[in-house]
């Protein structure tokens, strides 16, 4: 349950990266979108502070905060110029005491390792696509097509590109040879669901709740190569991926197939141990709902899929960002003293 302290006795420090190394338009881009989820919760009546995170050193700039005073709102990918560093961060929040928003150290650092997760989804019974991890570009034992190839560590769909399908053998060791030895990632193998593509939100600890699920319309593209979502898709405006796939909410399902996803995402979710909020991405094939990818703590940006499935769940932004913070809130040694039931979702899946 959310905590039911009154937001304006509540102080928020929002955390956020922003690195030096970024072009002015990029950090244009990063300031209009904080100052949107600012916005939205001062005038749902939180006070804000706001601290970036530019480099290793902001343990020391966070020490002047109380964390006995504050809910921390962690919306930090990492820490500039160090890789895949999410979890990093969230580790140095947990030393230090602060109650955050989003998974724990742990549950990041292990949804970077897509080897570990799927073998989570394995052992939880959980629909995924069949699998194989390649350290080395001469192992074979593959023949089961289309297949897709993917970096074992990562997120963002980064090295995901139209090439990372493989319709035969070759096309497969080629892609393989690629991530292997030139960027040097192991590689994993999964066979590729030419299906309906779906993502789901889900929001809440121990009552976890499903936001309406949207669904990945890759209809403009008849080469089978080019149905996925690769990073350019996500990433880079001009590209033919972003400007032709078509994300539509809610997306079409009978009660049936919404109870099955429902159900399916419910599980990847608690089979990683996801906290307070996340998105699984799945794709449907023969009444099977298959889990492709589960992403602890999603975008929030006012424009991404989660606000947008909160928004049609009859949430504004300022609701869903406020939501977040009581979920983690009911952590916090002063203001989890206050519970109060969930609020009635106007348009989510009970």
């Amino acid at each position: 349950m959310p905590v039911n302290f009154p937001p304006a006795e509540m102080n928020v420090l929002l955390l956020y990266d922003l690195n030096p190394h970024w072009t002015p338009s990029e950090k244009e881009e990063v300031a209009e979108a904080h100052s949107r989820l600012t916005g939205a919760l001062s005038s749902a009546g939180y006070c804000i502070d706001l601290l970036p995170v530019v480099d290793q050193h902001f343990p020391q700039r966070l020490g002047s905060f109380d964390s006995k005073e504050c809910v921390l709102f962690n919306w930090c990918d990492g820490i500039p110029g160090l890789h895949q560093s999410e979890w990093m961060v969230a580790r140095q929040l947990e030393q230090m005491g602060f109650v955050f928003t989003g998974s724990d150290s742990a549950t990041l650092s292990l949804s970077y390792d897509k080897y570990r997760v799927k073998e989570a989804l394995d052992r939880g019974g959980v629909p995924t696509p069949r699998w194989r991890l390649y350290k080395t570009s001469q192992e074979n034992g593959w023949h089961e097509f289309p297949a897709i190839v993917k970096p074992a560590f990562g997120h963002c769909s980064e090295w995901l590109t139209s090439e990372s399908v493989a319709m035969n053998e070759k096309e497969l060791h080629d892609r393989i040879s690629y991530l292997v030895d030139k960027v040097g990632l192991p590689a994993l193998v999964e066979d590729f669901i030419d299906g309906r593509e779906f993502h789901v939100s889900l929001w809440g600890n121990g009552r976890v709740e499903m936001l309406p699920p949207a669904e990945m319309d890759f209809s403009a593209f008849s080469d089978v190569h080019d149905r996925l979502c690769t990073y350019d898709a996500k990433f880079i405006p001009a590209s033919v991926h972003y400007q032709n796939i078509r994300t539509v909410l809610p997306s079409t399902l009978d009660a049936t197939e919404l109870e099955e996803l429902e159900r399916v995402s419910m599980a990847a979710y608690k089979a990683i141990g996801c906290r307070d909020y996340g998105r699984i991405d799945l794709r449907l094939r023969d009444g099977v709902f298959y889990v492709l990818d589960i992403n602890p703590n999603p975008d929030i940006s006012e424009d991404a899929s989660m606000a947008s499935c909160a928004e049609h769940a009859g949430y504004s932004y300022g609701d869903m960002a406020g939501y977040l913070i009581k979920l983690a809130a009911k952590r916090h040694p002063v203001f989890g003293c206050k519970t109060a039931p969930p609020p009635v979702e106007p348009g989510a899946v009970n």
